[in-house]
């Protein structure tokens, strides 16, 4: 699943950590089996029917094991050392026992020793996946996804270290620029400029009463023969710069519309606020109150709130609900941190407690 740059969503993950986890749990069983096995022909019986019952018996109770872990939690131990997940792929929630014992189930039949003919049918059909999602027979038959929930790590852009900063705004979910740096030039310095200028007489002539300084008698200079007059140059024009044609308006932002389970829709103007009793903070700028009737009461007083950002996009952010916020997009569910806003696409899918939003675009 493509990540968007605003996206916080879980990616599908890729095949090979997909068979590093299911390398791991196999490793993990035989081995059990294998101790089992050797454990009952040393101390209990070495018959070998004693022994293959068993190492069947303990393969069963394990294969159950799993399955019941895999279908409440979505891992394994080798899913959990990958970072790997097994979600629903309409709702991103865990499974449940029932799909979980038939995807393992299907997984462990293409496990046995065919020279490797069942786990490479299933790769190729995960591979071969319509939705680009690679997703396998099996995870098709029993409507799962693997995810990748590992956290990814922000790095930051070296060149834009000594640039500004934009700082944001998670009360009223906008993105205010930081102000530009202005630079200074030194202006030319002409010839006029760096020349120096006489000084004034009054400076230069002695005060009243006061006794001349003694000069050394200088000699007497002819007097300078008088110049041709020459008609003054005719002043110059000052060119001003062309001045750039204004080019059309430009366009108008995108209108985003919110469409509610209650049948409520609207085009988002400003900051929404969602809850049981929404109410706002103080100097807080709401566009948009919207109350949600919760049965079983999992939608906090003020619970979420939305609204534009700058570049046109829509964010979300949980104000701190007891039940969460969770964020739908493409069937991969994701909680929401409290206070950390994420960017909307269109077809989202926002989850407060039992009540749900859809956001879509208007072109």
């Amino acid at each position: 699943m493509t990540q968007h740059p605003h996206s916080l969503t879980y990616p599908v993950a890729q095949l090979e950590r997909r068979f590093t986890a299911f390398a791991v749990d196999r490793l993990l069983a035989w081995s059990l089996l294998a101790v089992v096995g050797v454990v009952t022909a040393l101390v209990v019986d070495d018959d070998p029917w004693v022994v293959v019952g068993t190492v069947a018996a303990t393969m069963v109770v394990l294969w159950l094991v799993l399955a019941i872990v895999t279908g409440v939690s979505g891992t394994s131990p080798g899913k959990a050392v990958s970072g790997l997940r097994v979600v629903h792929h309409g709702t991103g929630t865990p499974i449940g026992v029932g799909p979980a014992l038939l995807r393992s189930l299907v997984l462990g039949v293409s496990g046995l020793p065919t020279f490797g003919i069942g786990i490479t049918t299933l790769a190729w059909t995960a591979v071969e996946d319509r939705g680009r999602q690679r997703r396998g027979w099996h995870d098709h038959l029993t409507h799962t996804v693997v995810v990748d929930v590992r956290p990814v790590a922000e790095v930051a852009d070296v060149a834009d270290e000594e640039e500004p900063r934009h700082i944001v705004n998670l009360t009223a979910m906008r993105l205010i620029p930081a102000p530009p740096v202005e630079t200074v030039r030194t202006p030319e310095r002409s010839e006029h400029s760096i020349r120096r200028q006489p000084l004034p007489p009054e400076v230069v002539a002695a005060p009243t009463g006061a006794p001349a300084p003694a000069q050394s008698p200088t000699p007497i200079s002819p007097p300078a023969q008088p110049q041709a007059h020459r008609p003054p140059a005719p002043p110059r024009q000052q060119q001003l710069p062309p001045q750039q044609p204004r080019g059309p308006a430009a366009h108008a932002p995108a209108r985003w519309r919110v469409h509610f389970d209650n049948g409520e829709s609207f085009v988002v103007a400003g900051l929404a606020l969602v809850g049981r009793r929404p109410e706002a903070r103080n100097g807080e700028q709401v566009a948009h109150l919207v109350p949600l009737t919760s049965a079983d009461m999992s939608v906090s007083k003020t619970h979420a709130q939305f609204g534009p950002a700058p570049d046109g996009t829509i964010v979300v952010m949980d104000r701190g609900s007891t039940n969460g916020t969770v964020l739908v997009r493409q069937g991969v569910s994701r909680q929401l941190a409290p206070g950390k806003p994420a960017a909307l696409l269109d077809g989202d899918k926002v989850v407060y407690g039992d009540r749900e939003m859809v956001i879509s675009r208007e072109r």
